[in-house]
């Protein structure tokens, strides 16, 4: 049995998530998108009259799967599954990566996605303080209410402007297909080890070893 073909507007975002992700939003106009699916101007225009409508689209996407994927942070229990957790994170954020590579653009022309990356941002931390107090718990980890805090927050800060950072490492080429692992395991790797000094001997030596076998 044939596939179905997806729907035109489905088509269009899916273009201009490769074509963003690819060149950077602001360098991508509506008529290239056009271009690269082989349709009309006006037909694009009828599914998004504006590519801010479209860059919403494709963040309202990407928010549903963050929001989705976060609460997870309260079933981390141990070492490895905060790994896989963090992994998971980073690869969801490089399938959207135009978003954090010109966050500062877009919230600069763009009113409505103000309030929903502050929601994000509010939700990552929730999600973080969740995992460290899960560890707390399980007796891994020994840190203050406000060490918690403090540490939520740079974790935050972390992985929302990895890419940013990679970026300016390696402009022509860290933000290409071919970069996805490397650039999803460094970041766990670093959201991670702020960790360190506040994990017991197991806990440490078991996230020390993660990180050696996945960053060789």
């Amino acid at each position: 049995m044939k596939k179905a073909p997806r729907r035109t507007a489905e088509r269009i975002a899916s273009t201009a998530l490769g074509l963003f992700n690819r060149f950077g939003e602001p360098n991508v106009a509506t008529t290239l998108i056009a271009s690269d699916m082989g349709i009309s101007p006006g037909n694009l225009f009828y599914h998004y009259p504006s590519k801010e409508l479209l860059v919403n689209a494709l963040f309202d996407e990407f928010e549903g799967r963050m929001f989705h994927l976060l609460p997870a942070a309260a079933d981390v229990h141990d070492m490895e599954h905060a790994w896989f957790f963090m992994h998971s994170l980073f690869e969801l954020i490089w399938q959207h990566r135009f978003i954090y590579r010109d966050l500062n653009d877009l919230l600069s022309k763009n009113r409505h996605l103000e309030g929903q990356v502050k929601g994000v941002l509010q939700r990552k931390h929730q999600a973080f303080e969740a995992l460290l107090s899960g560890l707390q718990q399980q007796g891994l980890l020994n840190q203050s209410e406000a060490e918690r805090q403090s540490c939520a927050t740079h974790m935050v800060v972390l992985l929302t402007w990895w890419l940013s950072y990679e970026y300016v490492q390696n402009p022509r080429h860290a933000l290409e297909d071919t970069n996805a692992g490397h650039s999803a395991l460094r970041g766990a790797q670093q959201v991670l080890g702020l960790l360190l000094p506040y994990l017991s001997e197991v806990p440490k030596s078991q996230l020390q070893a993660l990180i050696q076998v996945y960053s060789t």
